[in-house]
């Protein structure tokens, strides 16, 4: 039997609902056709992907492999029918980017209004993702583009360094600190520290920590927030400080005072990478306008 994508897609929902009827009224059809088209699908593959009570099931390990792969690829077409979809409206291309705070909160809607001006039937299709979970996108072809700290080392991987930041503390207005004429990353040693979640902002914590090893400590970290705004209520509020991006100076936001670090030497690289080997003609184009166009824009 030849496997197409009915067999694929059944098997995709009832591996996230586990249990036959759910699935069965998600896909339109009678649990019966359902556990009919999961047979076809083992036997075309060739060994079990469910165990089978009564009406739930659990994947085996093989099914868990086929699941991982099934995803990208049902995700891949998905892909290809929009795009063939945008080419019949007239929209030549799309762009999946991705961004993390210091780029959105920088220079990255700059070079976003430029492109859309010279490029208007190129999609551009943005979205949020912290720097580690990008790598990750870029290496399975979920996006094609991305805005990350610092450089991806990857064969695969181009990085351009799209533009520099510096480190700053951010300070609660009432801080004894905040009317000093100078700071340094040493003074805030023995202070309560605001920082983003390892899983949203370990590219930034790693750099962090560095520095502060160089200053001579480790912070104390007494609150954690997945978002900048989280971050910022949280200084604001008295709770800590914190050291971010010079970004921040875009962003108003009240009861915070921003003062730069002197004995912090170190910028942040914000890298836009892309995979060279990707056949996108909305990627050729966006990494031309980079080199070509936001390079003499400098």
């Amino acid at each position: 039997m030849t496997l197409d994508l009915r067999h694929v897609r059944a098997f995709i929902v009832l591996a996230e609902e586990l249990h036959f009827n759910r699935a069965a009224e998600r896909l339109h059809v009678s649990q019966p056709a359902l556990s009919r088209t999961i047979r076809e699908l083992e036997e075309t593959v060739g060994t079990k992907l469910l165990n089978r009570t009564t009406r739930s099931a659990e994947l085996t390990e093989a099914g868990r492999a086929f699941l991982l792969e099934a995803q990208l690829g049902v995700g891949h077409l998905e892909h290809a029918v929009k795009l063939a979809r945008y080419t019949a409206q007239g929209i030549f291309g799309e762009l999946r980017i991705a961004y993390m705070d210091f780029a959105i909160n920088g220079r990255l809607p700059e070079l976003i209004r430029a492109f859309r001006e010279n490029h208007p039937s190129i999609r551009l299709d943005l979205s949020f993702m912290p720097t580690t979970m990008q790598r990750t996108a870029l290496m399975e072809h979920r996006i094609d583009i991305g805005f990350l700290i610092g450089s991806f080392e990857n064969d695969r991987i181009h990085n351009y360094t799209f533009d520099y930041d510096s480190y700053v503390a951010l300070l609660p207005a009432s801080h004894p600190l905040a009317n000093s004429s100078s700071l340094r990353l040493s003074d805030l040693a023995d202070e309560p520290f605001v920082l983003g979640t390892t899983d949203y902002w370990a590219a930034h914590r790693e750099r962090l920590f560095v520095l502060c090893h160089e200053a001579g400590f480790f912070p104390k970290i007494v609150q954690e927030a997945s978002s900048s705004e989280g971050i910022f209520g949280l200084v604001a509020a008295g709770t800590g400080v914190t050291v971010y991006s010079s970004c921040v100076r875009n962003i108003q936001r009240r009861g915070l005072v921003i003062k730069p670090l002197d004995d912090v030497t170190h910028s942040i690289p914000i890298c836009a990478a892309w995979d060279e080997s990707s056949a996108s003609p909305g990627l050729k184009t966006f990494t031309e306008f980079l080199n070509r166009v936001w390079d003499s824009a400098d």
